[in-house]
């Protein structure tokens, strides 16, 4: 994870004389909020706020003249109808008092951060999640948006397939096969030059996971079932813990997706794989980490509904990932998103 808190970000925004609408270049080492301080400094600036007796229109200019004071800008004293609300943070903001999110009239974007607020019956601010749009298109279970892609997965002769024998040329000054990521680094920490493993050395040490079993939650639970492999993973790359924020990339830390299918269908959300759009994640070095530089672990399994078992592994940049996983056509939108947020979403 960097090392600066989120407080260091908030003071190098006040410093800069920005206001929420000045450009700030995607992973920039000293305005860009990464999500995670992002998050923390929204939680820290707006959990307790009573909004009780304001109405909407009130509640809702109030809310994000506390987010700009939160993250170090000025409030102004009106806003201005930019997408997303605050340009320079690419970042929007829903206050929820139900688990029913609604986007109208626009997709949902990869690299966009959406701040959720719950507000509670009392009108008290209880809690801040940050996730971009990928994320959010993962929690979709309704079929609402019908902006995201799809592959097919079809098993060959090999259990152990490693369809990438080297990342993208980008990425190999910040490689290092040496790389310790024992202690107190976190896999969902932003990744650092000289802390990325080589894919040939992540495929090395992930293949042993082929005929690991798992409690299978049941197929309402999917999530908890990407869990138990998530965890096996971070075990398998010699991570001390394990941790998951629901981001994309899983393994923030080595840029690694983790996809465990037990049907053939894989679920892409809304980028895909190949994609040349920057990732959501800090600047290595002066590089910005594209979709197409991300690496994939895809795990294909069998379960009998208590015991989910591991058969297949298959590892690949995003750049070689249609080179074995077929894309599937066809991409449509629509005018209103609704995404039941989990009932433990915050």
């Amino acid at each position: 994870m960097t090392n600066k808190k989120p407080v260091d970000f908030k003071l190098s925004i006040e410093a800069s004389g920005f206001d929420i609408y000045s450009p700030i270049e995607v992973g920039d080492a000293s305005l860009w909020i990464p999500t995670i301080q992002l998050e923390a400094l929204l939680r820290d600036g707006l959990i307790g706020h009573n909004l009780a007796g304001l109405a909407l229109r009130t509640r809702s200019k109030v809310v994000k003249q506390a987010v700009c004071t939160a993250l170090g800008y000025p409030a102004p004293n009106s806003f201005k109808k930019t997408q997303p609300r605050f340009f320079g943070q690419q970042l929007d903001v829903y206050t929820q008092k139900s688990r029913n999110l609604q986007i109208w009239n626009e997709e949902l974007s990869p690299t966009r951060r959406y701040a959720l607020i719950q507000i509670s019956q009392q009108d008290i601010i209880t809690e801040v999640r940050v996730v971009n749009g990928q994320e959010l298109a993962n929690l979709d279970t309704t079929g609402t948006i019908t902006t995201k892609y799809q592959a097919g997965l079809v098993t060959g002769d090999e259990s152990h397939e490693l369809i990438s024998n080297f990342d993208t040329p980008e990425f190999f000054p910040f490689l290092n096969s040496n790389a310790v990521l024992s202690g107190a680094i976190n896999p969902i920490s932003e990744p650092q030059p000289n802390s990325l493993l080589p894919i040939q050395e992540i495929f090395n040490r992930l293949s042993p996971l082929v005929g690991c079993q798992f409690a299978d939650p049941g197929i309402d639970q999917e999530r908890n079932r990407g869990e138990g492999l998530h965890r096996l993973v971070c075990e398998y790359l010699g991570y001390s813990s394990y941790e998951d924020k629901g981001q994309f990339p899983d393994i923030r830390h080595q840029l690694l997706e983790v996809k465990l299918q037990t049907s053939p269908t894989i679920d892409l959300g809304l980028v895909l794989p190949s994609s040349a759009e920057n990732v959501d994640v800090q600047q290595l070095g002066g590089y910005h980490p594209k979709h197409r530089d991300t690496r994939y672990v895809v795990f294909y399994a069998n379960t009998d509904g208590r015991v989910v078992t591991l058969t297949h592994v298959y590892v690949c940049t995003g750049a070689d990932f249609f080179t074995r996983f077929r894309q599937f056509e066809g991409k449509v939108s629509n005018g209103k998103i609704q995404i039941p947020l989990p009932s433990k979403f915050f």
